[in-house]
């Protein structure tokens, strides 16, 4: 009975893995429209956001998603007019080196990286951290970590290896 499960269950969870990661390839191969197109011609080229920041200056934020399981996140960044000011994937560690630790809050790092991969616990700190896969230089598969206080203001970012790619963490 176990071995029939499991070997149902082996091709059904691939099936399922692979579907997600079509899905979020989707937006990846699509061609974005050039910077100064409308709302509506970014969302009909790039299908709907997975969701959407405002932005201070009436701007907003439209999140691609490429996590949990992808090493990339795109934002199209829609200015007050509007019009695609840009559209990049912002996790890189160039982007990450702009985080102001101190300073940046919750709301700061979803406006720049969307939502994190997976969302943990420092109990000693009492800390919130959101992790996101990335490629690191473009070369390392890595987790950055943002560890916020309870005020949802950043305290620290922390950099490692990706335990899904990194067979140390895998138990044998």
């Amino acid at each position: 009975m176990t071995t029939r499960f499991h070997s149902t269950l082996r091709p059904a969870g691939a099936a399922l893995a692979a579907a997600l990661a079509l899905s979020a390839c989707t937006t990846v191969f699509r061609q974005p429209p050039p910077a100064g197109a409308p709302l509506a011609t970014v969302t009909a080229q790039l299908g709907q956001p997975n969701a959407a920041y405002p932005l201070p200056d009436g701007g907003q934020m439209l999140e691609y998603r490429g996590q949990p399981m992808g090493q990339f996140q795109y934002m199209a960044h829609i200015g007050p007019d509007g019009r695609l000011v840009s559209y990049d994937q912002v996790l890189t560690s160039e982007n990450f080196a702009q985080v102001k630790v101190d300073h940046w809050t919750r709301d700061d790092i979803l406006r720049h990286f969307g939502r994190p991969a997976e969302v943990s616990r420092v109990y000693a700190h009492n800390y919130e951290v959101w992790s996101y896969r990335y490629k690191e230089a473009g070369v390392w598969n890595s987790m950055m970590n943002v560890h916020f206080d309870e005020q949802g203001v950043v305290r620290q970012m922390l950099n490692g290896p990706d335990p899904m790619y990194d067979d140390r963490f895998h138990r044998r």
